[in-house]
């Protein structure tokens, strides 16, 4: 259940929460067309509260509006101040920042190309996506019988509303059968993602992920991991890989804005690694946190002041 704040930002202007309303013949919500970002501000220990990248996720952000035609009406700058200020209206030292761009009403139909863009951003306070013991003790995942979409069918490195219809049906398939994560093959077989995560395994020392044409998200996070990886002097290879390399895995995480770096201690009812979070997987998750939470000054350009 998210949790009102004061204020949401909707085309340029702050609109009470209760008042942050759209049309219901909105395009968006009938055909899918909308480009959205995650983006997530931490309070640090010097007190500030920092954006954690935000300058990529509004890059991403207007790179989706771009592979599918959206036109945003306002700036990445202007976006990026929105973010920023609607933390601070709303008196919120960390939270979850949702920016979105999408269709509004107006023409129905597929093809409605006089319909105007609108942009909005919303910020809430938002946990640990898969639970605060998960961050430690790790989660059970499932193959699922959903396949990530194939990148001649949809956009792939979009990040689109749209597109998470077959997220949702593979998280509630896992959920019902008492799993608390899907894991996502791509077209061809190969492992892709989650419902909403990158994915990383260790074998003997050597981070694998899947490659980018492995039908992936192009995740800010698992860019983020990959750099702290080769930091402390690990090989990160991004490869092909296949669900019977996940059963034999030493240790699995799961990367993304809302998930953080959430271990994974079982896939397909078999045991990953000794069946919690592993130390190559703790050392990353550590140094992650002391960034985004902490004192460690070792990428300052990832770090937006509010």
């Amino acid at each position: 259940m998210v949790d009102k704040v004061k204020k949401i930002w909707m085309d340029g202007g702050l609109v009470e929460w209760d008042e942050a309303r759209v049309h219901i013949l909105t395009h968006s919500l009938h055909y899918g067309v909308a480009a959205f970002e995650g983006v997530r501000a931490y309070k640090r220990a010097d007190g500030g509260t920092y954006i954690f990248r935000l300058r990529e996720h509004i890059d991403r952000l207007f790179d989706t509006c771009k592979m599918a035609l959206l036109e945003p009406k306002f700036t990445r700058d202007e976006v990026m101040v929105a973010c920023a200020e609607l933390l601070r209206v709303n008196g919120m030292e960390d939270g979850y920042l949702r920016p979105m761009v999408y269709v509004g009403d107006g023409a129905m139909g597929i093809y409605a190309p006089q319909n105007e863009s609108r942009t909005s951003v919303i910020a809430w306070k938002w946990g640990a996506y898969l639970g605060e013991e998960a961050l430690k003790s790790g989660i059970r995942t499932k193959i699922s019988s959903f396949a990530r979409h194939h990148v001649n069918i949809s956009l792939a490195k979009a990040k689109m509303s749209g597109q998470y219809t077959n997220s949702v049906l593979a998280k509630r398939e896992a959920k019902f059968g008492g799993y608390d994560e899907a894991i996502m093959l791509d077209a061809s077989g190969f492992v892709s993602e989650g419902t909403g995560e990158n994915l990383f395994m260790v074998k003997k020392g050597k981070l694998l992920t899947p490659d980018l044409a492995s039908s992936i998200l192009e995740g800010i996070t698992r860019d983020t991991v990959m750099t702290i990886a080769r930091e402390f002097g690990y090989v990160v290879e991004e490869c092909r890989i296949t669900r019977d390399m996940l059963w034999t895995a030493d240790e699995i995480f799961l990367t993304g804005t809302a998930a953080e770096i959430t271990p994974v201690r079982e896939v397909d009812n078999r045991t990953v690694g000794a069946g919690h979070r592993g130390p190559i997987t703790e050392r990353i998750q550590s140094r992650f946190f002391d960034i985004v939470r902490g004192s460690d000054e070792g990428h300052p350009e990832w770090l937006y002041k509010v």
